[in-house]
């Protein structure tokens, strides 16, 4: 059994890495092919030079991501085959700690040298491909406060949450599977609720929307939709970069929307009204509901499977590890998942972009669908969005439908 799954997950590895070198690689050549030119549907709006600006980002940020999937991959390779998690957790073994705070300096050592190994690509594409296009405005010294903060309030929440988990394993029993899931989901619930007020204010600053027209024509929009929320407020995202978006975040009446100031300068007051009426779809055609019982069921699923391995020698050993442990488990599981799951990313890709279909549809019937066209060629054209994606590629990955699809979608329901 051993071998077989040594055999299985490396073949599913490296079909995995291939899979996404030819994706990436067809993703390339797409998008250089239909570079001198801009679609015909765009023409109007967009110039050669922004189709261009786009087409040239986009492949940049590509060649990162193939890049980074080399390295993520021979990292797998490194801790599992190539027996650095074994060497961890026999040093680690030598301090003599108990088997919580073993597993917790386990998961810390292995966190630490992902992010260590990760932190030139995101170097360079902040500083380099971000700031090549016009879109970074972070200084270093800003990434590293972010950074620090980001680290800090990792571990002041995920060690706990880790050391319940650790336990769970240890002490629950044979059904330790389905108390880790309920944690989880509880936790998950609360950092929904808790993140608007407590996490995010400490990365950025949110002020009230004091444009009085817009607001006036926001508060119209909630309520002829029935929308209620705790407030329309303004984010300092261009501190950060000159990328426009906006969201939703929150629970229940504690719902809030949120602007990036950077939208509010790219599009009119019809058009932010379209963008929000679309938002406001994904919710009341319930898809973030959805979303959250689909991860919810995902995560019981893999934390069954995981209670099945968890004594399974075969599975450490196959992994290139001779000292079975919890936290051990854990580590192993969720680096072989991706292999076996990657393939399965298209149908993800498929729900998300039905639910965009679906939420357009809404904002043409709340909203002026024309208005929303032009907004989001205005930020396909601000945040040099390419404009001609490989449609294999697109199909696998986006979460979106590709900008042609969408506009032809949005007219085809304003006429």
């Amino acid at each position: 059994m051993t071998e077989a799954f040594r055999i299985l997950f490396l073949a599913a590895l490296a079909t995995t890495l291939v899979l996404k070198l030819w994706l990436g690689l067809r993703h390339i050549r797409h998008i250089a092919a239909h570079r001198r030119h801009v679609p015909v549907e765009f023409a109007d709006a967009i110039t050669l030079q922004q189709h261009q600006h786009a087409a040239d980002y986009s492949m940049a940020k590509t060649r990162l991501g193939l890049l980074s999937s080399i390295i993520d991959t021979s990292l797998i390779l490194t801790l599992t085959m190539g027996g650095a998690l074994e060497w961890l957790a026999g040093y680690i073994a030598q301090l003599h700690s108990g088997p919580i705070a073993s597993g917790l300096l386990l998961v810390v050592a292995v966190t630490i040298i992902s992010s260590a190994i990760s932190l030139p690509i995101s170097l360079y594409s902040t500083f380099r491909i971000e700031a090549r296009y016009g879109f970074n405005k972070m200084t270093l010294g800003m990434f590293v406060v972010d950074l620090l903060k980001g680290s800090a309030i990792g571990a002041a929440i995920g060690l706990p949450l880790l050391a319940l988990v650790l336990w769970l394993m240890a002490q629950a029993g044979p059904l330790w599977w389905l108390w880790v899931w309920l944690v989880w989901s509880v936790f998950q619930l609360l950092m929904v609720a808790l993140y608007p007020t407590l996490i995010a204010p400490l990365f950025n600053r949110f002020s009230p929307l004091e444009d009085l027209e817009l607001k006036q024509r926001i508060e119209a929009l909630l309520a002829r939709t029935g929308f209620t929320s705790q407030g329309v407020f303004v984010m300092d995202g261009s501190r950060r970069s000159s990328h426009g978006n906006a969201y939703f975040t929150g629970f229940g009446s504690a719902k809030r929307i949120v602007f990036f100031d950077t939208l509010l300068k790219q599009l009119g007051a019809e058009e932010i009204e379209a963008v929000l009426a679309h938002e406001l779809g994904h919710f009341k055609r319930k898809h973030i509901v959805k979303r959250i019982s689909f991860a919810f069921a995902l995560s019981l699923g893999f934390l069954f499977i995981l209670g099945q391995l968890l004594h399974a020698d075969w599975f450490y050993a196959a992994l290139g590890v001779n000292t079975p442990s919890t936290a051990m488990a854990l580590i192993l599981f969720f680096m072989a998942v991706p292999a076996f799951t990657f393939p399965l990313t298209p149908l993800s890709s498929l729900m998300s972009r039905r639910h965009e279909y679906e939420a357009d549809a809404f904002a043409a019937d709340q909203a002026d669908a024309e208005h929303l066209v032009t907004a989001l060629v205005k930020l396909y054209r601000d945040n040099a969005s390419t404009l001609t994606p490989d449609p294999l590629h697109s199909a696998f990955y986006d979460s979106h439908p590709p900008a042609s699809l969408r506009i032809a979608h949005l007219k085809g329901a304003s006429t």
